[in-house]
């Protein structure tokens, strides 16, 4: 699905639509802090925040930057860090 405006979409668009070079801030989880609840995955809009190797991860290829993950993180296990390009 290619857009060519802006449009409203449904959450889990992102496999579809990789973020580019856009993203200002990505997130950085604390993995001594989390206690593998999944807050983090349930509220990402996109659906990329995934268990690995038992610790959760971001797939960055398709990652916003939004920040939710991290703001409805109950331990604070997740920053939003400045991207470097």
């Amino acid at each position: 699905m290619k857009l060519s405006h802006a449009t409203i979409v449904s959450p889990g668009t992102t496999k579809i639509n990789r973020t580019g070079g856009w993203r200002t801030f990505m997130p950085q989880f604390n993995y001594e802090k989390c206690t593998k609840c999944g807050i983090c995955r349930t509220y990402c809009p996109e659906g990329i925040v995934s268990l690995v190797s038992e610790k959760y991860v971001a797939d960055l290829d398709y990652c916003k930057g939004c920040g939710i993950c991290a703001n409805e993180c109950p331990k604070n296990c997740i920053v939003m860090v400045l991207e470097a390009k």
